[in-house]
């Protein structure tokens, strides 16, 4: 059985429109006694933040580096698993930013790097805990699946991106309500989400959502929203069942 990380981060961002307001989320969770900082030891520390024009991406990064940044400014060498819902966030960090450093910032196809401002600090606080004995692990979390980390993260970004700043928690880990040990991947909670989506097709609908030319909409009906997609290419519309699953799609969509 392998040995639990010292630390545990749960990150996530949310923007209300693309651009638009934002806010970011993360969660610091230090295992029992690990840290080598006696002030967190065993303690959970809930961070987030916001910005009033930004992007769903500008805010993924912002969660990952401001969790970072504060394990790093803590000190200590650490294991650490970082669940984040943002494929962009996690191939960038791990397969796409040392090409780009090598190439001054430039795409492979010549274009300059979107977000620089905000790869190149993650970067630095990756190499320097890398530096300090820390070693990283990056975790792809399904958003909306059951992962109470990832869930409570999305709360906490969703929050600040509403301007409706949040009670952060700050202590005991025992104390903390939140179930951190779902992990990313687990497939129990990859098959409950497909069931889910599977099983809409006989719910009665809560709202149909449309997206066309970068502009998203709700609808009370199919017709409705049949009428505004059909014969028009590139459009996304959805089913959604209830309040937070139309929630979901419209995050799920970059909203």
């Amino acid at each position: 059985m392998s040995k639990s990380p010292d630390i545990i981060i749960y990150t996530d961002g949310s923007s209300r429109g693309n651009p638009g307001p934002g806010g970011w989320g993360a969660i610091i969770a230090y295992n029992n006694g690990e840290s080598k900082v006696e002030s967190v030891k065993s303690k959970v520390r809930e961070i987030g933040g916001g910005d009033k024009h930004t992007t769903n991406n500008k805010m993924e990064l912002s969660a990952a580096i401001e969790a970072l940044s504060y394990v790093r400014d803590m000190g200590g060498e650490y294991t650490i698993d970082m669940h984040v819902d943002s494929q962009y966030v996690i191939n960038g960090i791990t397969k796409w930013v040392a090409g780009w450093e090598k190439n001054n910032w430039m795409t492979s196809k010549k274009e300059e790097v979107l977000n620089r401002d905000l790869w190149e600090p993650l970067a630095e606080v990756v190499a320097d805990l890398q530096m300090s004995g820390c070693k990283i692990s990056w975790h792809y979390t399904p958003g909306h699946a059951g992962i109470e980390g990832n869930d409570r993260a999305d709360i906490i970004a969703t929050m600040f991106a509403d301007d409706d700043i949040p009670k952060l928690f700050n202590g005991d880990r025992n104390a903390y309500k939140v179930d951190l040990v779902p992990h990313a991947g687990d497939p129990k909670l990859l098959a409950s989400k497909k069931l889910k989506s599977k099983s809409k097709s006989g719910v009665k609908a809560y709202s149909y959502l449309s997206l066309v030319n970068g502009k998203l909409e709700k609808h009370s009906s199919w017709a409705e929203c049949e009428k505004r997609v059909k014969g028009v290419r590139g459009t996304k519309f959805k089913k959604s069942v209830s309040a937070e699953d139309e929630r979901a799609i419209i995050k799920e969509w970059g909203f």
